[in-house]
C-alpha cells in the first residue's frame, strides 16, 4: 500500500490516526480513478482488503457498531475478543493469515427474527465477528469505486446522503410539473436477488478473481436458521451483514441507470418540453434502497406503463414488484415515502398551492407505540430512568421529522406523551395524591425528576432542509 504500511495490526491498531489517512488517501486515489475512466476495470484489490491498516479501520467499524454485541454462530463478540488472551491485534492477525493464504472461508449467518409494525417479522442475518470485519474491510475497498458510478437520484445506504435528500428531492419535482407518482415496493429485496446478476454488475468494475471469489463465497455462505438448520443461499445478500447494503445499491442501480439514460435522450430542458408536446412523457427517479418512487411529467397513463416497464426491468436481477404495495397517485392525492406523507395543497391563508410533506400516519403510531410500550409497565423503574428512555426516542423521532410540516405533530405528540407518563406515574404510585404526584415529578410544570425533564417534542423548531441536488459530495472529494 505504501512504504509505511505496518508489518502487523498491532502496530496498525497503535496508530488511528495514520491508518484512518493511509485507507482515505487510498480510497481517494481508487474513487478518482473509478471516476476518470468509467470503463476502468479495478484487478489488484485484493491485498487492500488484507491491509493491516483497513483491517484496523474495519475492525474500529465494527466494534462502534451497536450489532457488536451480538454473536455469530460462533457465540464471540466484539468484547469477547477484546478480553480474550490474544487480544484484537492477535485477532486480526489471524484473520489476515487466512486472507493472505486463501484459506479465509465465511460461515453460515445466524438468523433471527424480529417483529414488525405489520405484525409480521422480519429475517436478520448476523454474520460472525470475524467475517463482519472482512466485510468490512472489503466494502472500505468496493465502495470507493462504485460510488464513482451511482446515480445521483440513489439516496440510500450511501455515505453524505440522508432521506431527507430525498424527499427535498421529490418536493422539487413535484413543484417543476412531476405530478404523476408511481410509487414502487420491491418484494422481499434482500433475499431474491440473484447472485450471476449482481456478479455481472460487479465484474464490470472488479477484474481481481480474487475479491470476486471472496463477494461469492459471503454470498453463498448460507444461513442457520433459529430452528438450528443450516440452509444454503442461492439468492439474496443476507439482511445484517456490513456488505449487503452495497451489494443491494449495485444491483438495484439497473433501475437508476435506466432512468438516467432516458433522462439523457434529452439535451435540455426545451428538448424535454417540446418531447411533452408532442405527446411524450419525462420522468425523474427518487430512490432509497429497495424503496423508490418515478415522477412522471405527462399523463397517467404514462405511469401506469410504469408497472410493466419496471417489472421487466428488474426482472433480470431476480426482483419482482410487491404488487400490493406498488401504485400510481397524483401528487395532490398525496403518498408515503421513508416515513413522510408528501401532498401538495393549498396554503393556509392564501390561493397558492405548495408542495408540503408531514410524518405520516404510521410515522405517528409507530412512536406511540414505543411511547405506550415503554410507558405501559407498572415497574420499579425510577422516573429520571423512564425519561432517560423517552428522552432518546422521542428526540430521535423528532430530528428526523424537524425539516418537514411537523408542528402539529410534534405538538400532538407532546400531548400524547405527558399523559402516557401521568398514567405511568399514576399506575406506580397508586396511593398518591395527584397534588402531590404533581409536585413529586414537575419542576416549573415541566415534567422533570433528579435533574432530568421529559423532553417536549413541540419545542423541536421546524428548519427547511436545504436542497443539495448532485452536489452532495463524498467522503473522497473533500479528501482529494
Amino acid at each position: 500500500m505504501s512504504e509505511d504500511t505496518p508489518l502487523n495490526s498491532g502496530v496498525a491498531l497503535s496508530r488511528p490516526f495514520t491508518a484512518k489517512q493511509s485507507v482515505l488517501r487510498m480510497q481517494t486515489k481508487l474513487h478518482q480513478w473509478a471516476a476518470a475512466d468509467s470503463g476502468r476495470r479495478f484487478h489488484d484489490l485484493y491485498n487492500l482488503v488484507a491491509d493491516p491498516y483497513f483491517l484496523a479501520i474495519a475492525w474500529t467499524r465494527v466494534r462502534e457498531n451497536t450489532g457488536a454485541r451480538s454473536a455469530g454462530i460462533d457465540k464471540r463478540t466484539a468484547r469477547a475478543i477484546e478480553e480474550s488472551s490474544a487480544g484484537v491485534a492477535g485477532f486480526l492477525d489471524e484473520v489476515r493469515v487466512q486472507l493472505k493464504t486463501r484459506t479465509f472461508v465465511p460461515v453460515p449467518v445466524r438468523q433471527v427474527t424480529i417483529p414488525k409494525a405489520n405484525g409480521k417479522v422480519r429475517a436478520l442475518g448476523i454474520p460472525t465477528v470475524a467475517d463482519r470485519v472482512v466485510q468490512a474491510s472489503l466494502k472500505l475497498v468496493l465502495e470507493p469505486i462504485f460510488e464513482a458510478d451511482f446515480s445521483s437520484a440513489s439516496y440510500g445506504f450511501r455515505p453524505n446522503r440522508r432521506a431527507q435528500d430525498a424527499i427535498e428531492d421529490i418536493r422539487k419535482n413535484a413543484r417543476e410539473g412531476y405530478t404523476w407518482v408511481f410509487e414502487a415496493d420491491i418484494a422481499a429485496c434482500f433475499d431474491e436477488i440473484d447472485h450471476t446478476a449482481l456478479m455481472g454488475r460487479i465484474r464490470d468494475r472488479i477484474s481481481d478473481k480474487r475479491v470476486l471469489a471472496l463477494i461469492t463465497s459471503f454470498l453463498k455462505s448460507g444461513i442457520i436458521g433459529e430452528d438450528g438448520l443450516d440452509r444454503t443461499t442461492w439468492t439474496g445478500t443476507p439482511q445484517g451483514g456490513i456488505l449487503s447494503p452495497l451489494l443491494a445499491n449495485i444491483a438495484l442501480s439497473v433501475i437508476d441507470d435506466h432512468f438516467d439514460h432516458r433522462w439523457a435522450r434529452h439535451t435540455n430542458a426545451t428538448a424535454r418540453s417540446m418531447f411533452r408536446l408532442r405527446g411524450g412523457a419525462t420522468y425523474r427517479l427518487v430512490r432509497y434502497a429497495d424503496d423508490f418512487v418515478v415522477m412522471v411529467n405527462g399523463t397517467r397513463e404514462h405511469a401506469d406503463a410504469l408497472h410493466g416497464e419496471v417489472a421487466d426491468l428488474i426482472a433480470p436481477m431476480g426482483l419482482r414488484l410487491a404488487l400490493e404495495k406498488t401504485q400510481v397517485v397524483g401528487i395532490d392525492e398525496g403518498f408515503d415515502f421513508l416515513g413522510f406523507h408528501i401532498q401538495r395543497h393549498t396554503q393556509w391563508g392564501s390561493n397558492r398551492k405548495l408542495i408540503y410533506s408531514y410524518p405520516s400516519r404510521q410515522s405517528v403510531a409507530s412512536i406511540r407505540r414505543r411511547i405506550k410500550s415503554v410507558t405501559k409497565q407498572i415497574s420499579h423503574m425510577p422516573a429520571d430512568q423512564l425519561f432517560h428512555i423517552l428522552n432518546r426516542v422521542v428526540r430521535g423521532w423528532a430530528q428526523y421529522f424537524r425539516h418537514s410540516s411537523a408542528k402539529s405533530s410534534f405538538g400532538d405528540l407532546s400531548n400524547y406523551l405527558w399523559w402516557r407518563f401521568w398514567s405511568w406515574a399514576r399506575h406506580k404510585h397508586p396511593r398518591t395524591s395527584r397534588k402531590d404526584l404533581w409536585a413529586k415529578y414537575h419542576v416549573n410544570r415541566k415534567p422533570e425528576y433528579n435533574g432530568i425533564r421529559l423532553y417536549n417534542p413541540a419545542s423541536m423548531p421546524i428548519q427547511r432542509y436545504r436542497y443539495r441536488g448532485s452536489k452532495i459530495p463524498t467522503p473522497w472529494d473533500i479528501a482529494a
